[in-house]
């Protein structure tokens, strides 16, 4: 009897483009069941035949097939092989543009797509443990103080109450010198990313550097600006943030780099500051979750050390949700009207969200949230360093003690296997590999960046053990 159609190795034209194979191959392959050429449930070739057909290494394809499998693009189940999953929203021909796809900045696709049995990619907190009923108190009392004309277009800058709250609260918290008239609020770090991107572009910078280590969705989005990126050196201290001379800004996350995990040197602090000062750039600080240090006081924010030089980035994505789209910009004077004029002549986030912000702060139940998260995180995160060690002895969390993640270092080459392992059953990882940037000059390392914010308090014993055993 003949075997099945699929088994024999479907022809399948894919034309992989962009920086690296690997890429390359997972761009169209995604494109490829986000405008329908792949249906769901379609069997996919298996990884040796289509390394084969495209006359590259068996290793990229199955890491292709192992990155679209966290992603929700694809299954794979042993014994049934590598599929398009069920319930992935195709795109047709005539409709390209009109329905949803991940935006560049977005840490995950659509949530229409297949998820995964647990979820441990990095970037969103437990969703489940948002304070619904101190937000819905608080919206009830700032939409009945809300002044009438609070509901028309508004400042670009953003709700006074909400700058206001913002000033406060990141003066007292994390060390940030401002005042309301240097907040703008944007939707989004993504937003502010954008604003800012166009803001260089404007004042002639070309070239802005980027950690080694990072999200390359971020990298992405200042290219599109029409800004070049350019990877800082690593090393044992973590990044070395003074640029090249060419270089006009600088992206940083000083206080928990992303994802590495340690915060900026005091001394490379110091010598960052000293370089914008010394050339008239600027430091972009990403403080995406300055808040959850768990060993000790958070470090301060850098742009408590020179507010002329430093653009403070925050944003309630880990604190709260990011489905809020609620984020801000601290910037320096000559910069604030700059960038409320590129941001736009009106004020583009929602109002009564923002009206809502500003009375959880000012009620102190945003005070209270974070502590409780904090403790939620910390205890995640103690459980992770204690299933691992027993667990597997070559596996161990490197970095300080603080966020939504941690890094699991690897074994030698262990890498590209453990990812595999985890997308067979199930489990949503990402190795340390995704986050490199394709131009650093540091040696690749093996590990994982396990988030540990995402499952809900109910699933996260069994995402712990769906991680243990795949660890080698």
């Amino acid at each position: 009897m003949a075997e099945p159609w699929a088994t024999l190795g479907v022809d399948l034209h894919l034309e992989p483009t962009g920086p690296g194979l690997r890429r390359g191959l997972t761009d169209a392959l995604r494109e490829a069941v986000r405008s329908g050429r792949l249906a769901p449930g379609t069997r996919l070739p298996s990884s040796r035949t289509l390394a084969a057909d495209l006359g590259i290494a068996r290793n990229t394809v199955a890491d292709a097939y192992a990155d679209l499998v966290a992603e929700g693009w694809l299954t794979a189940r042993q014994g049934s092989g590598t599929r398009v999953a069920e319930g992935v929203p195709a795109v047709p021909t005539g409709q390209r543009g009109r329905t949803a796809v991940p935006s560049p900045g977005a840490a995950s696709p659509p949530r229409e797509l297949h998820r995964p049995a647990y979820d441990l990619r990095p970037g969103t907190p437990d969703l489940a443990s948002f304070p619904r009923a101190e937000w819905l108190k608080a919206a009830r009392r700032a939409v009945t103080a809300a002044p009438h004309e609070a509901l028309g277009y508004g400042d670009p800058r953003g709700r006074v109450e909400l700058r206001t709250a913002l000033a406060g609260y990141l003066a007292r918290a994390r060390g940030v010198r401002t005042d309301p008239g240097r907040v703008l609020v944007v939707a989004g770090f993504v937003h502010a990313l954008e604003v800012l991107g166009a803001v260089l572009r404007a004042r002639g910078v070309r070239t802005v550097a980027v950690e080694s280590y990072r999200l390359d969705q971020h990298e992405r989005l200042l290219t599109a600006t029409g800004l070049r990126t350019r990877p800082l050196p690593f090393d044992g201290l973590g990044t070395d943030p003074v640029p090249p001379a060419d270089v006009g800004a600088v992206l940083l996350t000083p206080a928990h780099q992303f994802p590495m995990g340690v915060p900026l040197h005091r001394d490379r602090r110091a010598a960052v500051v000293d370089w914008a000062r010394r050339t008239g750039g600027l430091v972009l600080e990403d403080d995406y979750d300055g808040e959850f240090r768990y060993d000790r006081q958070p470090v301060g924010a850098l742009q408590g050390l020179d507010p002329d030089h430093v653009v403070y980035l925050g944003t309630a994505s880990k604190s709260l949700a990011p489905g809020l789209r609620l984020a801000w910009a601290v910037l320096p004077p000559g910069l604030a009207e700059e960038a409320a004029a590129a941001k736009g002549h009106i004020d583009t986030c929602g109002v009564l969200d923002q009206l809502t912000l500003a009375e959880f702060i000012a009620s102190g139940a945003y005070d209270r949230q974070v502590r409780s998260a904090r403790l939620r995180y910390r205890r995640r995160r103690d459980a992770l360093v204690t299933a691992l060690a027993a667990a597997s002895p070559g596996a161990r969390v490197t970095g300080i003690a603080a966020g939504l993640h941690a890094v699991v270092s690897l074994p030698p080459g262990a890498e590209r296997s453990v990812v595999r392992a985890a997308a067979w059953q199930g489990l949503a990882l990402y190795g340390l590999s995704y986050f490199r940037h394709e131009a650093a000059v540091a040696d690749p390392l093996d590990a994982l960046v396990v988030g540990y914010g995402t499952p809900p308090d109910h699933a996260w014993a069994g995402a712990l053990a769906a991680l243990c055993r795949v660890l080698p």
